[in-house]
């Protein structure tokens, strides 16, 4: 194992790449720039090693892209209705960034923010960030670190934790983008996939959950058992219209706050290569980059990304938890630590 680190100017300040490398040459890439991965280098079924994340030809691009891509949002990944929430009975008003919704912590949020590094060791590279009182509307000041830790069975280890002064609201997930054929090898539809939920989040017009957790059964969001991301992803439903494709949470069965356990299964029939996930958050949002034409900056080859050249699963408590009563609590207080893990594990 090993850690290469560069350093590179930019009008938004100096970031730094850190690419953890272990003894089959198996490699990932991360930011200080949203505390992100910018590429993940695995091989296939034949020894071929490529990147199978969606990235940018220039590290300051991932500055305030629409993505978001690779990297860790907050303080709110994903939306909150009507840019509002309560704690203990009083009111919090943060920026409308999705409508007059507030998604991903903000228009910068944590994602757009240069965060510190330290090199722990041979295959851990942590970020760290101080985020004051009243940041985006966020009440406490935090204190945020996200550690990736990279071994030589290729599986990429996130873990999160996060402590405040006073009661906040929380939710980190990673937003990278998987292509397992590759990341300019085109849309991810034949990409197989199944998800250890058998429920999900309906959603209102603006994509707010209305408050039910529905079955997935006999639905195009039915994932139980494996199938191509493309197999019902044009069906006439309300949902998919909504999100013009996927863009949903699904909810982990037997989920257990703490408890490691694995909710999503990828992989790419044409090159042999599979990734399972695993986390302790009770939720995965699947996200299938329905937006990508003509908003993504250009990528290694030259190119922007097209609709659905990659797919996010983003693990996650649920979106606008904060206003239901019935999703589990994201409130953070003084003296606890919000302490969550991700796990990419890669195989051919």
């Amino acid at each position: 194992m090993a850690v290469k680190i560069e350093k590179f100017a930019s009008e938004h300040g100096e970031i730094t790449l850190a690419t953890i490398t272990n003894s089959k040459g198996a490699s990932v890439v991360l930011s200080s720039l949203g505390a992100g991965v910018t590429a993940i280098n695995v091989s296939d079924s034949a020894g071929n090693i490529v990147n199978v994340v969606t990235t940018y030809a220039d590290p300051a691009d991932f500055m305030s892209d629409g993505p978001c891509a690779g990297k860790t949002p907050g303080r709110y990944a994903n939306r909150i209705a009507n840019a509002t929430f309560q704690i203990d009975g009083k009111e919090y008003r943060l920026k409308a960034t999705n409508g007059p919704h507030h998604l991903h912590g903000g228009p910068t949020g944590f994602q757009n923010r240069i965060w510190d590094v330290c090199v722990e060791d041979d295959e851990t590279v942590a970020f760290s960030r101080i985020s004051p009182d009243g940041e985006e509307g966020y009440p406490g000041t935090l204190d945020t670190r996200v550690a990736y830790t990279w071994n030589d069975d290729n599986a990429l280890t996130i873990h999160y934790t996060g402590v405040t002064d006073a009661p906040t609201i929380l939710n980190l997930t990673n937003h990278t983008y998987f292509n397992l054929a590759g990341e300019n090898s085109g849309d991810i539809l034949d990409h197989e996939l199944r998800l250890a939920c058998s429920r999900w989040l309906p959603t209102d017009a603006g994509q707010i959950p209305t408050g039910e957790i529905a079955s997935v059964e006999g639905t195009p969001m039915d994932f139980t058992a494996t199938k191509a991301i493309g197999r019902d992803i044009n069906d006439d439903f309300e949902a998919l219209h909504i999100g013009k494709g996927y863009d949903h949470c699904f909810v982990a069965d037997n989920w257990v706050p703490g408890r490691l356990a694995p909710i999503a299964w990828l992989r790419d029939p044409k090159t042999g290569r599979e990734l399972t996930i695993s986390t302790t958050q009770p939720a995965v949002q699947l996200y299938t980059a329905n937006w990508f034409g003509g908003e993504t900056p250009l990528n290694p080859e030259g190119r922007p990304y097209q609709n659905r050249e990659g797919v996010a699963l983003e693990c996650q408590h649920f979106p606008d938890s904060p206003n239901h009563q019935n999703f589990p609590l994201t409130v953070l207080r003084e003296g606890e630590v919000f302490d969550e893990t991700i796990v990419f594990s890669f195989k051919a």
